[in-house]
């Protein structure tokens, strides 16, 4: 596997920074823990060598897809262009072969959220997610791991990606996804490993997907969606060819759905 070096990946953590800055503080960003990470492993790696366990099998998510996605997305895109942008990926954006669908598979309306299990302004908005999952029968949910909180965050998102290939349904899935937004403190893999046993899964059919070049080509597929619609921070919500940056609350997310679906009708 392609190693890369420390300053590589510091000048990708650094540029996602100014992308995945948040609008109106509401959307949570890459933190000023991303950059101590980044010393402290400089520190420990005082021979300025290669990256090597740092962000272990997922290196390459951030040289190869990251990196050409804050190339591409320099400043805010307008809403025109991010509707444009909305239209043009919508196949990949509403029924990706990579991504968890909930609800109504048929739905009217559908509504992408844009996540990351470390942010904290997702854990908030996930009791959201399932007013909406219960109370619409119409809504079809999408769910994208998008992991840009650093290491850990990326890790609890390989396993999530292997969660959804054990787990067709997505009923596993929704109970894992509860449970690790559902908490406190930082995710990472051990954590998300643990919520997957708690819904039943086996560990090495877990190891052996987390391996695999599914969770790779998911989280990369993700990432170049966010970046392709304007998603600056997370959680990011996309609903028709609406755009949402933020935990905007339920009552929000009802009214940009009531939206579409008028837009629909005529």
């Amino acid at each position: 596997m392609k190693r890369t070096s420390l300053a590589t990946a510091a000048a990708a953590m650094a540029a996602g920074s100014m992308l995945l800055a948040p609008a109106a503080g509401r959307a949570q960003a890459l933190p000023k823990q991303i950059d101590a990470s980044v010393k402290d492993h400089l520190t420990m790696r005082s021979d300025g060598g290669r990256v090597g366990d740092f962000i272990g099998q997922s290196e390459e998510i951030l040289t190869e897809t990251h990196g050409p996605a804050l190339d591409s997305v320099a400043t805010f895109k307008p809403v025109a262009e991010r509707s444009g942008a909305v239209a043009s990926n919508a196949a990949l954006l509403f029924s990706s072969r990579h991504q968890v669908t909930l609800g109504n598979p048929e739905g009217d309306v559908t509504l992408v959220e844009f996540f990351d299990y470390n942010c904290g302004f997702c854990k908030r908005a996930l009791s959201d997610m399932v007013a909406l999952l219960h109370d619409d029968p119409k809504l079809k949910i999408v769910l994208k791991e998008l992991p840009v909180l650093g290491p850990e965050s990326i890790e609890a998102a390989r396993v999530a990606v292997a969660v959804r290939m054990e787990d067709p349904s997505g009923k596993k899935y929704l109970s894992f996804h509860q449970q690790l937004l559902g908490g406190r403190g930082p995710v990472g893999k051990e954590r998300a490993l643990m919520a997957a046993l708690d819904q039943g899964l086996n560990l090495a059919a877990l190891e052996r997907d987390m391996a695999s070049d599914e969770v790779r080509a998911t989280i990369a597929e993700n990432i170049k969606l966010a970046s392709a619609v304007g998603i600056s921070g997370t959680p990011g919500y996309v609903i028709g060819n609406n755009f949402v940056l933020g935990a905007v609350g339920v009552t929000a997310l009802r009214a940009r759905i009531a939206a579409a679906r008028g837009q629909r009708m005529n």
